[in-house]
């Protein structure tokens, strides 16, 4: 009986350790991307997947004044949501045996395209996001800041 109950004991702190690893990703980060300058909030969906919002950019508006929109998007419903609401990262789930979210994609409003995605921490409060199409990636790192 003292058995199971350990091993009752020991799943439930490696699960709890799991989701806390895995909740790491929530937060704020600061992305600087083709000299444009964005702010990012990961959160956890009902689903157990994380997503990825832009929540501001340095440059909402276009040089008129007008706001920008996501007029690249290959879905025309999406078109009209404004650039500084866009969701860019979707549908990733945490891997804990490699310590990284994957399985989601990455969207990228300047051409409009989705590419694969990974995430993983750097450092305490750097995010590498990895896209990839086949067999080319790219990195950029997002900086945690809140």
């Amino acid at each position: 009986m003292k058995v199971l109950v350990v091993a009752v004991a020991l799943v439930a702190t490696v699960s709890t350790y799991a989701q806390s690893a895995a909740d790491k990703l929530v937060g704020v980060y600061h992305a600087v991307e083709e000299g444009k300058e964005s702010k990012i909030r990961f959160t956890k969906q009902e689903d157990g997947t994380y997503q990825g919002q832009i929540i501001w950019l340095l440059q909402p508006n276009n040089p008129d004044g007008s706001r920008k929109y996501d007029t690249k998007n290959p879905d025309p419903k999406l078109r009209q949501v404004p650039a500084d609401q866009v969701v860019i990262v979707y549908g990733v789930r945490y891997n804990a045996e490699k310590q990284c979210w994957e399985g989601g994609k990455v969207y990228k409003p300047n051409n409009g395209k989705t590419y694969k995605v990974e995430l993983s921490f750097s450092d305490a409060k750097t995010l590498r996001v990895k896209g990839s199409l086949g067999p080319v990636s790219l990195s950029r790192y997002w900086n945690k800041i809140e």
